[in-house]
């Protein structure tokens, strides 16, 4: 669903982040974080790259849309990460940009089919692409053609070839392909706005960059291991958009144009008739996935209706235990969702039955009801699904909500001890943060809570959210001394919290600095 006054506030940020780029350096303001300057005419460093990519993520962190949900990042990291090795392998990923990119993997609630990369290693990947897709080996191909965008450093080399016009080019583009997922007319005016000249040489250029993109992508895809057909049917479905002209479903179209050309040389490449080619089938644990990205852009109350009659009408004998999964979850979340509890767990119990031959789809199948207990607030339960799964984030995650959840004080406690270990090796995990959070301020440890709230804050590079956290504890520190209650336990994360303000008021101050 686009929503006008959200979809006005995105392109009038893209509109100033354009401008920001092309327009000469100005002073220092009161505002949101500044865009690297890039010279004229000269390379755009590693670190530049890195801090532009940061930038427009700062636009779109906040935005409703903007996702992480840990089950479907699980899923798709399992795709990203073999990808981003196998680029490593191949030389197209050389340490430094291993090293100084960001390499962050976002979710976009959207329904269109898209995915784009950013400069300094972030990628985007809309819901409706996780839900349109019929394998991981389809996602493999997307992904790795975005990932070479990235090694290749695209924007840089786009820099480099069109000098003092491609800072406007470079903004109007990726803001514009951001923009198109809000309302590919706007999106369409803006990658389209420069001279027809520039925008003419910028075309042929991203034409050059797109073939580039297919051949590594394919080569780094393979090389992990995925089967070349799934870069065949992702092909297949974006040309049929394309035949149907794309009514705005597929914004992936805009920003990386099929040609007959492109489609010709990777069917060559990929020997689409031979023998040795397999054909990517359909996986339990992959139409469940596609199954909750459905049902995760599904939050009008018809289209949540829409996923239960499409379970509750199915009269197809023939339909694959795969798909006949995919529809169960769907239901399952559809239900919870109408708060039709009953009708839930009776589904929920058929999923299980289903997947109890597939282990990675059990797996799945028993987060589902482990978080479906917990939203049914059936906390108990909930740790019952849990116990011996996987020690993966989303299990992690979910099993110290519950706890949490339970208002338990041993619980809650059980659940800092492991989020704690959990922190010390991802300190950037914000969801981590946010549980840690809840459980503070349940076993009464309010001056921590607040410096949790802060930290999550600053993962997701709010800077000025996070010092307000910091500040209401140091409030709080000034009322317990007073009160003769701040215990040497307090005085430590005392210390901790001046310390974090310090380097945040900094990181501040650096945003709001005038470019040199």
């Amino acid at each position: 669903m686009n929503h006008p006054i959200r979809r006005r506030h995105y392109l009038a940020v893209s509109l100033a982040l354009a401008s920001a780029l092309a327009a000469a350096p100005a002073p220092a303001q009161n505002t949101a974080a500044r865009l690297p300057h890039i010279g004229d005419g000269n390379s755009m460093s590693v670190a530049q790259e890195r801090k532009l990519g940061e930038t427009i993520m700062r636009q779109i962190i906040p935005d409703p849309d903007y996702l992480d949900d840990p089950v479907l990042v699980e899923y798709l990291q399992a795709i990203w990460l073999p990808l981003r090795e196998s680029a490593k392998q191949l030389g197209n990923l050389t340490p430094e940009l291993d090293e100084s990119y960001g390499w962050s993997l976002f979710l976009v609630r959207e329904r269109s089919v898209n995915a784009f990369a950013l400069p300094g290693g972030y990628m985007g990947v809309h819901l409706g692409l996780i839900a349109i897709v019929s394998s991981r080996d389809e996602l493999a191909a997307v992904l790795g053609h975005e990932l070479s965008h990235i090694t290749q450093r695209h924007i840089a080399r786009m820099q480099d070839s069109q000098g003092r016009q491609t800072p406007f080019m470079v903004a109007s583009i990726l803001l514009g392909v951001l923009a198109a997922s809000k309302s590919p007319d706007a999106g369409n005016a803006m990658i389209m706005g420069g001279t027809a000249s520039v925008a003419q040489g910028q075309l042929n250029f991203s034409r050059d960059m797109e073939r580039e993109a297919d051949r590594l992508g394919y080569g780094v895809m393979t090389n992990a291991g995925f089967e070349p057909q799934g870069v065949v049917s992702m092909f297949q479905k974006l040309a049929q958009a394309s035949r149907l002209n794309d009514s705005g479903g597929f914004p992936y179209l805009r920003s990386h144009p099929l040609t007959t050309e492109r489609i010709g040389d990777m069917q060559s490449r990929m020997g689409v008739n031979s023998p040795d080619s397999k054909q990517s089938s359909l996986t339990m644990a992959h139409a469940m996935m596609s199954a909750r990205a459905r049902a995760m852009m599904s939050k009008r109350s018809e289209e949540i209706q829409g996923l239960v009659l499409a379970y509750e009408n199915d009269k197809e004998p023939d339909r694959s235990a795969a798909a006949r999964a995919g529809l169960l979850y769907a239901a399952v979340m559809a239900y919870t969702e109408q708060r039709q509890p009953g009708k839930a767990i009776e589904a929920m119990n058929k999923l299980l039955t289903l997947a109890a031959t597939d282990p990675e789809a059990l797996v799945a199948a028993r987060w589902l009801a482990a978080d479906t207990a917990r939203r049914l607030g059936k906390y108990n339960e909930c740790l019952g699904f849990l116990k011996d799964l996987p020690p993966t984030r989303s299990q992690l995650l979910l099993q110290s909500s519950c706890r949490v959840s339970s208002r338990q004080n041993a619980l809650s406690q059980q659940a800092l001890d492991q989020l704690q270990l959990w922190l010390a090796d991802y300190p950037t995990d914000a969801l981590a943060w946010e549980v840690s959070a809840q459980a503070y301020n349940q076993l009464g440890q309010h001056l921590r809570s607040l410096r949790a709230e802060a930290e999550a804050k600053a993962v997701r590079l709010d800077e000025a959210a996070a010092i307000d956290r910091l500040r209401a504890a140091q409030s709080l520190v000034r009322e317990l001394t007073q009160k003769g209650q701040l215990d040497l336990g307090d005085q430590q994360e005392s210390s901790i919290i001046d310390a974090r303000l310090r380097t945040l008021e900094a990181r501040r101050r650096e945003l709001l600095q005038p470019h040199r």
